[in-house]
């Protein structure tokens, strides 16, 4: 173990002197969770919002964030219906758009000039983003932090990862569906929690129970097929 600064070829590299910053903006946060998914579509994003709402909802007092890091795809605001709202910069830094009471959320899906606008960025544009969204938003008082990436293993997440390793990183969840070209790719997520030295603290199967109204058929399969991942 390298003290958690990787390079992207998961290789020990130099301490990014940004993480000392971030570990201390994001000090007052209990748990910090990352949501992954090895492919698109798998219904990730919903599952973050789910999780938040179902996390705020269970005690008033209860303070939860939902950090959307899909620089290229940010569907949190839509999701969350809070699209279009505008974040406000201040002294203490970025301040979070309020879903409820105890529920927030930044997204760079606010900083665009119109929902349509496509983010074209190169990996290291993204991963500053990426490293001003977390050093910069004052979350305040916060016991969990839910950060939204995008599907894959790639320089986001690499960052991710480094960055919140020394802020008290909690763990992952990996969203996937029964289908096994989506479960060969939560295999490989898995591998990339494992080779991070990341733990994961469950695998979601979205829309296992899913049956079609009309036909009545299983779109996804069977279902059940992740229970077998979480015991490898």
């Amino acid at each position: 173990m390298s003290n958690g600064y990787f390079n992207t070829n998961g290789e020990a590299s130099r301490p990014d002197p940004a993480i000392e910053l971030i570990k201390n903006r994001l000090s007052n946060v209990k748990h910090k969770i990352l949501i992954l998914s090895g492919k698109g579509g798998v219904g990730k994003s919903t599952v973050t919002s789910l999780l938040g709402h179902g996390l705020a909802a269970r005690n008033a007092n209860m303070n939860v964030g939902i950090l959307d890091a899909d620089i290229c795809g940010p569907s949190q605001p839509r999701v969350l219906g809070v699209r279009g709202e505008q974040v406000h910069n201040s002294g203490s830094g970025w301040s979070p758009v309020y879903v409820t009471d105890n529920l927030s959320l930044m997204s760079i899906g606010f900083l665009l000039g119109s929902p349509d606008d496509a983010v074209i960025w190169r990996g290291p544009k993204k991963n500053g983003m990426i490293k001003q969204f977390l050093s910069e938003v004052d979350w305040g008082q916060l016991d969990y932090l839910l950060v939204d990436t995008p599907p894959g293993t790639s320089d986001e997440h690499l960052s991710a990862v480094q960055y919140l390793l020394g802020a008290g990183l909690s763990g992952a969840v990996v969203v996937t569906t029964p289908q096994e070209v989506a479960l060969l790719d939560v295999r490989k997520e898995i591998h990339f929690c494992n080779k991070l030295h990341l733990t994961v603290l469950g695998v979601v199967e979205n829309m296992s129970l899913f049956v079609c109204p009309n036909c009545k058929v299983s779109v996804t399969g069977d279902g059940n097929k992740a229970h077998n991942l979480n015991k490898r």
